[in-house]
């Protein structure tokens, strides 16, 4: 026999052993943070700042250029609807008018020479005294002069509402929140002379994030308050939704129409809002408690007897970077991990940390 057949046969026994003892080392245990499973009825309430806007903002600008002479209102005036808010410098328009006045006086003259000319020539022609080549000649002569008389009223007219429109007056009452053009410099036609926020209603305006527009209830009231007074609020609705979002926030315009606006709403200051979303019950958690289970989000969920995890699939409703809202697959108080999903293994014994 062999020499080392002994040898070996000894060596693969404490291989053996040592494979034993090395399974029966029990695994330790994992510290884990948990967090308890509570869900929200109806959806959730964001808390979103905006400001406070006119509902309606009129540019008011000359419809003829010129040199301003006076501006009758500046940032923070209010306005009357009709009051008088530029004057442009108006020689030349009361020039044409004058010429177009004039104008109109001679063709006047002319016409009523010749119409009593054309009526002369009536009655010669009806006695036998003129030939009819007269007499069309006198009635082509009150034809032309009638023309001209024509010409020369809407002349007139052109002038006098080219003078006109050397002077802006406000169409509505409001606020001037801008001006554009002060005395003494020529303005184009149609540049802002000032902006004025009429007082046909106020708005709370506010940027929402493209994740939350399709919740958002556009018939729940949203309550509005200032930032700086949280006593002074009012309440309102959607009154108009931006359908395009902006290219740099890729956030989307909402303007709440308000209602009962207090005195210390006034255009530009800052409000908080609190929107209400639609939807169904939802079990908010952090989004570090999120791990798959076949491709599909599930997250683990301690057993408080024995201390050890399952792995349970989760239907997933909204999410950010911070929070998701499960809408199915957990109940009101189970025990879910938030932190170390990625080292753990269903079945494995767990030791529970901090919550969240």
């Amino acid at each position: 026999m062999n020499a080392r057949l002994p040898l070996l046969l000894i060596a693969a026994g404490l291989v053996s052993a040592c494979r034993e003892d090395a399974s029966a080392v029990p695994e330790p245990v994992r510290p884990v943070r948990v967090t308890v499973a509570q869900s929200m009825a109806g959806g959730e309430t964001v808390r979103l700042t905006g400001d406070v806007r006119a509902q309606e903002s009129a540019v008011l600008a000359f419809r003829t250029g010129g040199r301003l002479l006076e501006r009758g209102a500046g940032v923070g005036d209010t306005v009357a609807a009709g009051q008088l808010i530029g004057q442009l410098e108006d020689t030349t328009q009361r020039n044409s008018v004058q010429a177009a006045q004039s104008e109109l006086f001679a063709a006047e003259g002319d016409l009523d020479r010749a119409d009593a000319d054309y009526q002369r020539h009536e009655q010669l022609l009806e006695r036998g005294f003129v030939t009819r080549q007269r007499y069309d000649t006198a009635l082509q002569t009150f034809r032309q002069a009638q023309a001209r008389v024509d010409a020369a009223a809407a002349q007139l007219a052109n002038a006098k509402e080219a003078l006109a429109f050397t002077q802006l007056y406000a169409d509505a009452a409001g606020v001037v929140t801008e001006v554009g053009a002060e005395p003494g410099e020529v303005v184009q036609a149609g540049a802002m002379v000032v902006r004025v926020a009429r007082d046909n209603g106020r708005d709370a305006v506010f940027d929402v994030p493209e994740r939350l527009v399709a919740a958002l209830d556009p018939f729940a009231p949203i309550k509005v308050a200032l930032v700086s007074d949280a006593s002074a609020t009012a309440t309102g609705r959607v009154r108009e939704f931006s359908p395009q979002a902006d290219p740099v926030t890729r956030t989307f315009r909402v303007s709440v129409g308000l209602s009962d606006i207090p005195p210390s709403f006034r255009l530009g200051s800052a409000v908080n809002g609190m929107i209400a979303l639609d939807g169904s019950d939802a079990t908010p958690i952090p989004a570090a408690a999120l791990t798959t289970s076949g491709g599909e989000p599930a997250v683990f969920v301690v057993d408080p007897d024995t201390n050890t995890v399952a792995l349970r699939e989760v239907q997933i409703g909204r999410f950010d970077l911070a929070e998701v809202q499960v809408t199915g697959g957990l109940a009101d108080g189970d025990i879910v991990v938030t932190a170390g999903v990625q080292a753990l293994r269903p079945g494995q014994e767990v030791r529970l940390g901090e919550g969240r």
